[in-house]
């Protein structure tokens, strides 16, 4: 009986000759596969909505909750979203083979830096089954194979997602390297630490999920881990902003879709401006049926124009402040100006995304520059920062990493080089 490390193995071995394959097949070959793999997805819409209303259904028998069924759920504009992403990065140009640098030693001996693959990239992630589809098409563009282990919760929906790229490709390629895209085949939770023990395979994996699954894969990886714990994500409106600009970012950060990463976790209100745009956002907020936490100055801000009657308002703890909600909840401080919010955030924050409402410039740079984010924003909403929204085509992932990616990870994220020397017959004295 086969083991469960040599399943792995052979998974990750079958991998390993892959990403070889992939590497030797041209821009025109890659971008014909991925065209092919987006029209099957939607040619194959109903069946896939079919495999994931059974995913739904076992999620809402398990108790999963609403955010985590809305990251789940696969209607006919995600599908249309997942295709489009995919004729999105065929349509950018190849990150493989880029001349990053170039030296001429004083010997003649000529140095070229070019962009490679990776090799083998391991995805996990949970919930969102287009993440399939996103993962495999970055990857097959970027000359990397990839292994992907979804959540049990989307299994079905993950598989057909997988297989309809899959036989895509080798419809559009007689030499389509299968095993570039492997799903792995057990729910087991021991896949996972098996699967990351495999450094001669293995070369990079990057989670998708909760804090929880994040760390559970870093502390068991023996292979790097491209990471981003938790998006505590911030929006600050200064003295000087905009106050309709201010409420409308607000109102887009954080309940255009709250169960994302980049979805605003705590709003920050200059001492300035609180008594005029706290009464007026909160009744903006309430409509959407979001929750406030608040600190005591905002509490008494509400309670003195008679708003928190209206509200659905609870003292702020010190452990809100370091919460991702993914849900209609949103803390809110007063703070004493930019040094303050910059301070707040860079303490409570997670390093994900953040960003400045203001008219003023000086105020606005200080904020870009000392706010210790992956993406820092003047007005604009923390929900562009998104692989898409950045125009690297479909995202990969985010990270909150300070070496090697940093925030929305495309095609260019997804390589590493290698250095090219040229000689005549030099040797080293």
């Amino acid at each position: 009986m086969t083991t469960l490390i040599e399943q792995m193995t052979q998974l990750a071995r079958q991998a390993k000759e892959a990403s070889r394959a992939l590497a030797r097949l041209t821009t025109a070959e890659k971008n014909s596969c991925l065209l092919a793999m987006a029209s099957a997805l939607e040619q194959n819409a109903i069946p896939i909505k079919q495999a994931n209303a059974l995913d739904l259904e076992a999620g809402v028998k398990s108790g999963l909750p609403a955010a985590m069924l809305d990251r789940l759920k696969l209607d006919d504009q995600r599908i249309l979203d997942m295709a489009s992403g995919l004729r999105e990065v065929a349509a950018l140009p190849d990150p493989l083979g880029k001349l990053l640098d170039e030296r001429f030693r004083p010997n003649g001996l000529r140095l070229r830096k070019i962009s490679t693959p990776i090799g083998v990239v391991v995805i996990i992630y949970e919930s969102r089954p287009n993440v399939t589809a996103d993962a495999a098409s970055l990857c097959f563009k970027s000359g990397n194979a990839t292994i992907l282990r979804g959540g049990k919760e989307a299994l079905h929906s993950n598989q057909i997602i997988a297989r309809t790229l899959i036989e895509a490709g080798k419809a559009a390629l007689q030499h389509f390297p299968e095993n570039a895209i492997q799903v792995v085949p057990t729910t087991d939770r021991q896949a996972v630490p098996a699967l990351l023990s495999l450094t001669k395979y293995v070369d990079l994996c990057m989670p998708r999920g909760g804090e929880s699954l994040i760390r559970a894969v870093t502390e068991c990886s023996k292979v790097p881990v491209i990471k981003h714990f938790k998006g505590v994500c911030h929006v600050f409106v200064d003295a000087e902003a905009d106050l309709g600009m201010a409420e409308r970012i607000v109102l887009n950060a954080k309940v255009q879709r709250p169960a994302v990463c980049n979805a605003m976790e705590t709003l920050l209100i200059d001492r300035v401006v609180a008594d005029t745009f706290l009464p007026a956002v909160a009744q903006s907020l309430a409509a959407k049926k979001v929750q406030l936490r608040a600190d005591v100055e905002a509490e008494l801000i509400l309670k003195n124009t008679g708003a928190n009657t209206l509200l659905d308002v609870k003292p702020a703890t010190e452990d809100d402040w370091f919460t991702e909600y993914n849900d209609y909840i949103l803390n809110i401080r007063i703070v004493d100006g930019v040094a303050a919010a910059i301070e707040h955030i860079n303490f409570y924050g997670s390093g994900h995304s953040e960003s400045i409402v203001t008219r003023n410039e000086a105020r606005a740079n200080r904020f870009l520059d000392e706010v210790d984010s992956a993406a820092v924003y003047w007005n604009a909403s923390t929900r562009f920062t998104d692989g898409g929204e950045f125009g690297m085509g479909a995202e990969i992932g985010i990270s909150t990493d300070k070496i090697g990616a940093r925030g929305p990870m495309g095609l260019d994220e997804l390589t590493t080089y290698k250095w090219l020397g040229f000689g005549t017959g030099q040797i080293r004295t």
